[in-house]
C-alpha cells in the first residue's frame, strides 16, 4: 500500500490546456496564470477550405469541405497531445466570428483523438490578470451561430471568388482575382477616380491684407467688398481692388466674441482608430492594426508582461463599469477639476454588433510617460493617442471663446480671428490629438475704433480642388458609413487590393491601376447586382442576422447563389474575351531583334514587349509623353530609384538627356506652351494638374518650384 502511495504522489499532476490564436498572447497570458496551465498557440486557423479547389457540396445545403491547412498538421497533432495529457481544454481564439470558427474547429478535431477531456471556450476582452481569471472561472460552450456566421461568410466568398475568377482568367488574363467585399471598395475607389479625371479646376484669387498694431503684426482675409463677397475670378480683378484700396486708412469696424462647449469623443472603434492613426501618424490601415495587435497581446513592462490595450477589432464605444471607476479615479487624482459628476455616455451605432467594448487603454495609470521607455517609437505613438482618446472621453466639455475682428479698409472689410480655451476640460490630457485650429493663434489686444497700420495687400492664385482620391483614413470611413464589411475587414480589403495591384498607393491616396479600372468595369458592367454597395452592406446584415440566431444560413446562400451562378455562366458564354484587345501593337520597333514592340498589360500596368515572345523577350516601359528638352527627341518613360525604389519619370535618352520629373505625365498637352502636364500633389491644395514647364502659368502659380530638372 505504501509503495503504490508513494507512486501515485510522484505521477505529475495534469496541467489545464489553453490555446490562443498567437504566441506573444500565449507567453503573456502564461505568466498570468502559473505552474497549473500550459499556454500555447495554434496561429489561427489549423482547418480551413482548401486552395485548390471549390470544396461546397453545393447539391447538399452548401456544406464546406475543410481540411486540415497545408503545413499545420504537425501543430495540430501537437495540440491534440497536449490535450490528450490535460485536465481540462479552454479554447481561448479571438472573441469574434473567425476566432469562434477556430475555437469551432479545435474543439472537432481534439475530440476525434481524446473525447474524455472536456473542452469549453473562453473570451476575454483584454489581457490583464482579472480578465484572464475571470474567464477561465467562467468557462463557456461555443456559439454555433457565430460559427454559422462565419461558416456563411466563408462560403459566400469562396462561391463568387471561385467562380468570377476563372471568368476572368479566361476573359482578360490568367492569374487575376475577384472577391466579393474587395470588389465593392474597388468599384468605390473607380467611381472616385472617374470624378477625380472628370473634374475641371476653375481659376480664382484671394487677397490678404497685412495689418500692425504696435509691434504685433498679423493678417486678415479679404471677406466684403461694397457689401458683398468678392468675385475674383482672375489676377486682373483682384489688382483692380489693390489699386482702389491703395493709401486707405485700416480701422477696427467691429468685434465679435462667440462661446463654445465642445464634447470630448467617444472612445476608439476600429474605424475611428485606423482613421486618427492615418491622419496623425500616416500609419496605413494594416499597420495600424499590426501595431494594436502588439499592444493587445502584451508588452514587456519591467518585471512583468502586460496588455496594454483592450481588443481592437470592435464597432462598440461601450465601455465597462470597472474601467469607467479606474479613469474616473485617475481623472480624480490628476485633474479633480475636470471629473464630471457622472460618467459621460455614448451611444452605440445602429450597425454596431456590440460584442466588445470600445478600444482603450487596461489601465489608465499606464500614462505615455510611464511608458515611454518600453515600448518602440510606432507603439508609443498608437498607445498614446488611444489613451488620450480613452481619458478625454470621461472629462468635461472644453470651452472656448472665439473673437472676430473685422477690419474696415475703404470699401473692403477682412475679417480675421483668435479662439481661445477658457476652460480646458479633456484638452488637459490631449497631445498628439490636439489639432492646430484648437491650438489658436495669437493676436494683439484689439477694440473697436482702432486705427492699424497696413503692412500690404497679398493676392494669391487658386484652383477650385476636385474631389478628394481615398486614402486609407477615408475609404475605412466610407466602408463603414455604408455598412460594407466589419472591423476585422478594413485593413485586408484594402490589403487585397494594393496586393493585387488593381490600385496603388500615391501620396497616401488610393489610386486604381489600369488593370484595376479593367476588372471593375467589366464587373460593373455584367455583375452591377453582386458588387453593389446596397447588395453587400444587406449582405452584412443577413449575416449578423445568422450569428443572432434569426436566419438559417444555408438559405440566405441558396438564395444567392442560384441567381448568382445563372448570371455567371451567361457572362462566361457571351462576354466577349479582353485578351485580344488588350494586346496593342506599336509603332515603336524593338532594338534586340527588329520586330515590332505590342502593348500588354500585366499586373503593374501596361507595358511594351517584342511581338516575338518567347523568342525575343525584350520588354520596356511605354512613353509617357514627349520629353519637352529642345533638340531631344526623347520619350518620357517610368523609371525606379535604385535602393528606394522611388518612382520618377525620366528621358529614354539617358545619360545624353538627363531631364526629370518626379510628377507623373497625364497624356495631356499644355495647350498654352505644348509641354506635357503632370499631376501634382501638395498638403494645401491636394492633387491638382499643372504644366510641367516652370516659365508657364498654366494651371499653377509662377511663385511654385516644379520638382523638375528642365536644363538648358
Amino acid at each position: 500500500m505504501a509503495k503504490k502511495a508513494a507512486e501515485t504522489k510522484a505521477k505529475p499532476r495534469k496541467k489545464n490546456l489553453i490555446i490562443v490564436e498567437s504566441p506573444a498572447k500565449a507567453k503573456t497570458i502564461e505568466k498570468y496564470l502559473g505552474s497549473g496551465y500550459m499556454v500555447k498557440a495554434s496561429m489561427g486557423h489549423l482547418i480551413d477550405l482548401p486552395k485548390s479547389r471549390i470544396a461546397i457540396d453545393i447539391e447538399h445545403g452548401f456544406q464546406p469541405e475543410y481540411i486540415t491547412v497545408r503545413g499545420r498538421a504537425k501543430l495540430l497533432k501537437e495540440l491534440q497531445q497536449d490535450a490528450k495529457n490535460a485536465r481540462h481544454v479552454f479554447l481561448a481564439s479571438d472573441n469574434d466570428r473567425e476566432g469562434e470558427a477556430i475555437a469551432y474547429h479545435l474543439c472537432h478535431a481534439i475530440k476525434e483523438k481524446c473525447a474524455d477531456v472536456p473542452i469549453n471556450r473562453i473570451v476575454f476582452n483584454e489581457i490583464t490578470p482579472q480578465a484572464i481569471k475571470n474567464a477561465v472561472q467562467n468557462p463557456m460552450d461555443i456559439d454555433e451561430s457565430k460559427v454559422n456566421a462565419q461558416k456563411a461568410r466563408r462560403v459566400l466568398d469562396r462561391l463568387v471568388g471561385y467562380n468570377l475568377s476563372p471568368l476572368l482568367w479566361q476573359k482578360v488574363k490568367n492569374g487575376l482575382s475577384a472577391g466579393r467585399v474587395q470588389s465593392v471598395a474597388l468599384r468605390l475607389i473607380c467611381e472616385r477616380e472617374a470624378e477625380v479625371e472628370n473634374f475641371i479646376p476653375e481659376e480664382f484669387w484671394t487677397l490678404e491684407g497685412s495689418f500692425k498694431k504696435g509691434k504685433t503684426a498679423f493678417n486678415a482675409q479679404l471677406s466684403l467688398y461694397k457689401g458683398d463677397k468678392p468675385v475674383l475670378k482672375n489676377e486682373r480683378d483682384v489688382q483692380t481692388i489693390i489699386d482702389l484700396l491703395q493709401g486707405q486708412s485700416a480701422i477696427i469696424s467691429d468685434i465679435k466674441s462667440t462661446e463654445k462647449s465642445i464634447h470630448p469623443k467617444p472612445p476608439f472603434t476600429t474605424s475611428t482608430m485606423q482613421q486618427a492613426a492615418a491622419n496623425r501618424l500616416g500609419f496605413t490601415s494594416r499597420k495600424t492594426m499590426q501595431v494594436a495587435q502588439q499592444l493587445y497581446e502584451g508588452i514587456a513592462v519591467g518585471s512583468s508582461r502586460v496588455g496594454l490595450i483592450t481588443y481592437m477589432r470592435t464597432d462598440s464605444v461601450r465601455i465597462s463599469d470597472v474601467a469607467l471607476e479606474d479613469v474616473r479615479k485617475w481623472i480624480g487624482e490628476q485633474h479633480p477639476g475636470f471629473l464630471p459628476a457622472q460618467p459621460n455616455i455614448y451611444t452605440v451605432g445602429a450597425k454596431a454588433q456590440d460584442a466588445h467594448e470600445g478600444i482603450r487603454p487596461t489601465y489608465c495609470t499606464y500614462t505615455p510617460e510611464y511608458l515611454k521607455d518600453y515600448l518602440n517609437r510606432d507603439q508609443l505613438r498608437l498607445y498614446t493617442l488611444i489613451w488620450e482618446r480613452f481619458t478625454a472621453s470621461q472629462m468635461t466639455n472644453a470651452k472656448t471663446e472665439t473673437i472676430s475682428f473685422e477690419i474696415t479698409v475703404g470699401d473692403a472689410v477682412f475679417k480675421t480671428a483668435t479662439t481661445k480655451v477658457t476652460e480646458k476640460g479633456f484638452y488637459a490630457v490631449l497631445n498628439l490629438l490636439l489639432s492646430k485650429e484648437e491650438k489658436g493663434k495669437v493676436l494683439p489686444v484689439l477694440k473697436t475704433g482702432d486705427e492699424l497700420t497696413v503692412g500690404g495687400l497679398a493676392p494669391e492664385q487658386h484652383f477650385t480642388q476636385g474631389p478628394a482620391r481615398y486614402t486609407d483614413a477615408s475609404i475605412v470611413k466610407m466602408l463603414e458609413q455604408k455598412g460594407i464589411g466589419r472591423p476585422s475587414t478594413y485593413a485586408p480589403i484594402i490589403s487585397v487590393l494594393l496586393d493585387r495591384y488593381y490600385v496603388n498607393r500615391s501620396n497616401k491616396q488610393l489610386v486604381p491601376t489600369q488593370l484595376g479600372r479593367i476588372i471593375n468595369d467589366i464587373l460593373v458592367e455584367n455583375f452591377n447586382d453582386i458588387i453593389d454597395v446596397n447588395f453587400t452592406a444587406g449582405m452584412e446584415q443577413k449575416l449578423d442576422e445568422i450569428e443572432d440566431h434569426n436566419a438559417d444560413w444555408s438559405q440566405i446562400i441558396g438564395a444567392f447563389y442560384s441567381p448568382f451562378i445563372t448570371q455567371v455562366d451567361s457572362v462566361m458564354t457571351h462576354l466577349g474575351s479582353f485578351k485580344g484587345r488588350l494586346d496593342e501593337p506599336t509603332d515603336f520597333t524593338c532594338e534586340k531583334c527588329g520586330k515590332k514592340m505590342m502593348k500588354k498589360l500585366g499586373r503593374f500596368g501596361f507595358f511594351l514587349a517584342c511581338e516575338g515572345f518567347p523568342e525575343c523577350r525584350n520588354t520596356k516601359s511605354i512613353p509617357l509623353a514627349k520629353c519637352p528638352r529642345p533638340g531631344c527627341n526623347g520619350q518620357i518613360v517610368s523609371r525606379r530609384a535604385k535602393g528606394r525604389g522611388k518612382e520618377f519619370f525620366g528621358c529614354t535618352n539617358f545619360p545624353q538627356c538627363d531631364f526629370l520629373t518626379h510628377f507623373k505625365p497625364i497624356n495631356a498637352t499644355c495647350p498654352q506652351c505644348g509641354w506635357f502636364l503632370v499631376e501634382r500633389y501638395d498638403k494645401k491644395n491636394g492633387s491638382y494638374k499643372a504644366c510641367i514647364n516652370p516659365d508657364c502659368s498654366y494651371l499653377h502659380s509662377t511663385a511654385e518650384e516644379p520638382e523638375t530638372q528642365i536644363g538648358e
